[in-house]
């Protein structure tokens, strides 16, 4: 028999207060958080949780269902390579989310599971449940109150599964990678290939192409957007730009997971059309060199658009970009992107 679950996380500021849960029907969900924390912990927390709910089936497959790639590729694709490392990436730096990740792979010894990619927010039964879930308990941290814990793993006929207390404390708040894309286990290297045939154009983040994903539906920062409300919506858009831009910004997980719209996309100078998960998944492996830009136009095509041209410079040459950016409550946020090299 195979168990299928949703697992999913939230953060409200990414960091900020955080939850958990992983769903198979109303009968059988747990969720739990901490006061502090990112979305990629909350996801890699439900997923942890999960496997040691059903740990007393050990013959039993699980069929996760899951909207963060970072996990799907950390569990399935990365893991093998960072503990070979030491637990560090390829750049020598540590990984993150480490405690989690070694609980995650001491979980999973002995059992059969898949792990499936399912949009969030697009109407999945599953996925809207546990999505629910963890943001009511991130809801409930953030308001200093218990949030609800579920029955835990019940079936027909089953005792439900006590929470375990030796989980890890309220992880420490870091901006976490991403990445991935669906199931079973492959390895290291070839993921590594693939990752980096995607390379070869320029993106919205210059020569490279690997990224890192947040949560896909952060909360602005209410702070970092009261200074900007006095500018003009162009000469704002064109600061956001060119603060993604600049590296430390797309190493910064958090920071890029509020600039870029959850539906963002890129059609690169091949034609190969990027989403906001791929755009995001290997830049904390990569977030390339500065790049400069020379502005050509902003232009505001209504009153909660702006269509950025420009040129950018950087070690591979010179692009012409565009971007749309729009306004999503009171953050902008970057929508398309385009880059094809100057002739």
């Amino acid at each position: 028999m195979t168990i299928t679950a949703a697992a999913d996380g939230s953060a409200l500021g990414n960091p900020g207060p955080a939850g958990w849960a992983w769903y198979v029907n109303d009968d059988c969900w747990r969720a739990g958080g901490w006061p502090h924390g990112t979305n990629n912990q909350g996801e890699l927390m439900a997923v942890l949780d999960l496997f040691r709910a059903t740990a007393h089936l050990p013959d039993e497959a699980l069929h996760i269902l899951c909207d963060s790639q970072y996990v799907i590729n950390s569990v399935t694709k990365w893991m093998p390579g960072w503990k070979r490392k030491g637990w560090r990436k390829s750049d020598g730096k540590p990984v993150l989310n480490v405690d989690l990740l070694k609980e995650i792979d001491q979980a999973l010894r002995g059992r059969t599971y898949t792990f499936e990619w399912v949009r969030g927010h697009a109407g999945h039964d599953l996925n809207e449940a546990a999505d629910e879930r963890a943001r009511a308990a991130a809801g409930a941290y953030q308001q200093g109150v218990a949030p609800r814990q579920g029955p835990g793993f019940v079936r027909a006929g089953d005792a439900a599964v006590p929470a375990r207390q030796s989980l890890p404390a309220a992880p420490a708040a870091q901006a976490a990678p991403t990445a991935g894309i669906r199931p079973v286990q492959s390895s290291p290297q070839g993921a590594r290939a693939g990752i980096r045939e995607m390379v070869g154009e320029p993106t919205l983040f210059g020569e490279s192409g690997l990224f890192s994903e947040p949560d896909l539906f952060s909360e602005p920062a209410e702070d970092s957007l009261a200074s900007g409300l006095e500018q003009s919506a162009e000469a704002i858009v064109e600061a956001l730009e060119r603060e993604l831009l600049r590296p430390e910004t797309r190493a910064d997980v958090g920071r890029t997971g509020v600039l870029l719209h959850p539906d963002f996309t890129e059609i690169g100078s091949s034609g190969r059309l990027w989403t906001r998960d791929e755009m995001m998944m290997a830049l904390e492996d990569d977030p390339g060199a500065p790049v400069e830009l020379e502005l050509l136009a902003a232009e505001r095509i209504s009153e909660g658009s702006v269509l950025l041209t420009y040129r950018s410079h950087d070690r591979s040459g010179m692009v012409l970009r565009s971007s749309l950016w729009v306004l999503d409550g009171v953050q902008w946020r970057l929508r398309f992107h385009q880059g094809t090299p100057e002739a």
